[in-house]
């Protein structure tokens, strides 16, 4: 199968309830770590780098793709936006011309 990347621009999945929402993405990224195919790379911008936030369940999901070999991109103007940059739990910082090119050069995207 495909390699892919895996974009996540907010916290909540989907429009609507912003709890479920957040429910939601959790639970996804928890059943993403059972997948026999994992994404190349997960780009996080957005609410999204709230995901990769020390002591969060989502950061314990993210951590294990991570050991798996995922590489995790955030976006490094939302981390300053949100001021959280000694908060991360995980990934690389990294800034828009790497995250543009990654989405480019991607042969499938999937979005959150």
């Amino acid at each position: 199968m495909d390699q892919y990347l895996l974009q996540i621009k907010s916290e909540c999945m989907g429009v609507g309830d912003e709890a479920l929402g957040k429910m939601l993405t959790r639970s996804f990224l928890n059943n993403l770590i059972t997948q026999k195919i994992l994404p190349s790379h997960i780009v996080l911008y957005n609410s999204g780098v709230l995901l990769a936030l020390d002591g969060t369940d989502s950061a314990n999901a993210l951590k294990e793709l991570e050991k798996r070999g995922v590489e995790i991109l955030m976006c490094g103007t939302c981390i300053d936006y949100y001021q959280l940059k000694d908060k991360m739990a995980l990934g690389k910082v990294s800034n828009m011309m790497a995250i543009t090119s990654q989405l480019i050069d991607a042969a499938k995207i999937i979005t959150l």
